[in-house]
């Protein structure tokens, strides 16, 4: 008798999953780029609009939700 080799699982890409995350409609999210230090540089109204999430464009969702593969925390 042989024994069936079974098939590998997709990981998930631990790097993205660190990064985005799946909103309940389905669309990835993810926070705004520029806000973790030398923030003082930029205006204050900048500052203030980088704050919160944001969506992912629309080319990238795929990509993403590929290698999240599922996972959304």
């Amino acid at each position: 008798m042989t024994k069936a080799k079974a098939k590998t699982k997709m990981k998930t890409h631990k790097g993205t999953k660190k990064r985005f995350r799946l909103s309940a409609s389905g669309k990835a999210m993810h926070r705004s780029s520029g806000t973790s230090h030398l923030a003082q540089a930029i205006s204050a109204k900048r500052r203030r609009n980088l704050r919160g999430t944001t969506s992912v464009d629309k080319c990238m969702e795929a990509t993403i939700k590929a290698a999240l593969n599922g996972y959304s925390s």
